[in-house]
């Protein structure tokens, strides 16, 4: 049965800046079997933003306030029948080690444009970066104050 969503998580792809993925580096992450994956049956993410700004649909879904059994994706443990999760290509320094908001001012623009009209289409949604969800650097930037200062205030 299909829940309502409660979440927006915002992930990264904990890459090296200025090192862009494709969707097929994400699938074979996720989906392969170990050691080359994780195993998963669904990737990690509905939507991801490249460097050069352009936006990804990684999972179909049908964009109304519900989570499908068919839209599920395992962003975050606990969370993932009830949420969201969309990423951005980045979040390692040059070192491909140390926590880094990596974010171009392409993804920049393209993520705030679409959580903007997220959160208008769905003002009780919570969003938060996968650090507020698990103990996790991801997504190497503070989501609460970037949220505020795109002029979005969470109830």
């Amino acid at each position: 049965m299909a829940k309502s969503i409660q979440y927006l998580v915002i992930h990264c792809t904990a890459t090296p800046e200025g090192r862009d993925i494709s969707s097929d580096d994400i699938r074979r992450w996720h989906l392969s079997p170990a050691p080359v994956g994780r195993g998963w049956k669904q990737v990690g993410y509905t939507d991801m933003f490249h460097l050069n700004g352009n936006v990804e649909r990684l999972v179909k879904n049908n964009d109304d306030a519900f989570v499908d059994g068919w839209e599920i994706t395992n962003g975050a443990v606990g969370v993932n029948d009830r949420a969201r999760h969309i990423v951005y290509v980045g979040g390692l320094a040059l070192n491909g080690k140390t926590p880094k908001d990596t974010r171009t001012v392409e993804q920049s623009a393209s993520l705030a444009k679409y959580v903007t009209n997220f959160h208008r289409r769905f003002p009780r949604v919570k969003i938060v970066g996968h650090n507020e969800l698990a103990a996790k650097a991801c997504p190497s930037f503070d989501v609460q104050e970037w949220l505020r200062s795109i002029g979005i205030i969470q109830k």
